[in-house]
């Protein structure tokens, strides 16, 4: 009898513990895979071995990865990632930088979408911008002067983007189911941004938020000439 009740207990136990990881799922995952575009010749794509633009993650380039200000842990290396879009050439050149948000999965409600820029690099009603392409095939866009903007909380030498229906930097109706979300770079240096009046043709972006989920660091390059190079 006591054993029957212990073994009762024991599966008891063992049903609220799953029950407890399962509440305990961290949620969505997300990367920013790098892309390039390049046009072709005679098609606004560049003159022939004029290659303008590049698309990567890089150390150094980003705010700290952990969400800090400052790394907590001086003994555990932070490589500070940041994603660098580069179009060093006119805008009338179709070529374009961006990257592809990957583990979105089909037909997730929108709730807020932005990321965090460093000042002096490129921020226009053009670029970086957010292309997203509903269930239904529709695609909108949210630039990075749609929203809100204020200072990134780790280094007010950045500035944090904010789009969400409540500010208007979402233009697509309110529970608009998504299949996909890319950002893309394409203005060059023909083109002033907020903090670059002469127009630097490139963007340093980080802490990419996908419906509030950051995404802080990633890994690969996409360049011209056949060097494309990822990593997972």
């Amino acid at each position: 009898m006591h054993r029957a009740i212990a073994l009762t207990l024991t599966a008891a136990a063992t049903v609220a513990f799953s029950a407890s990881l399962a509440s305990a799922d961290p949620g969505p995952k997300y990367k920013a895979d790098p892309f390039i575009f390049i046009g072709k010749a005679g098609d606004c794509g560049p003159a022939p071995g004029h290659n303008i633009v590049t698309s990567a993650w890089l150390g150094g380039m980003g705010l700290p990865d952990d969400g800090t200000t400052t790394n907590p842990n001086p003994n555990k290396k932070d490589d500070q990632d940041g994603l660098l879009l580069n179009k060093n050439g006119p805008t009338t050149d179709c070529s374009a930088a961006g990257a592809t948000i990957k583990g979105l999965k089909k037909k997730t409600p929108l709730t807020e979408l932005g990321y965090d820029y460093r000042d002096g690099t490129h921020c226009s009603g053009g670029a970086p911008r957010f292309n997203i392409t509903t269930s239904t095939g529709l695609v909108f866009s949210g630039s990075c002067q749609s929203g809100l903007t204020t200072p990134a909380p780790q280094d007010p030498q950045w500035k944090r983007v904010r789009l969400t229906f409540a500010n208007g930097g979402l233009s697509l109706p309110s529970g608009t189911l998504v299949d996909r979300i890319d950002i893309l770079y394409d203005e060059g240096t023909d083109i002033p941004g907020t903090s670059d009046p002469n127009g630097v043709g490139l963007a340093n972006i980080d802490n990419i938020n996908i419906n509030g989920v950051f995404i802080t660091e990633g890994h690969g390059i996409d360049e011209p000439h056949g060097h494309d190079r990822h990593d997972d």
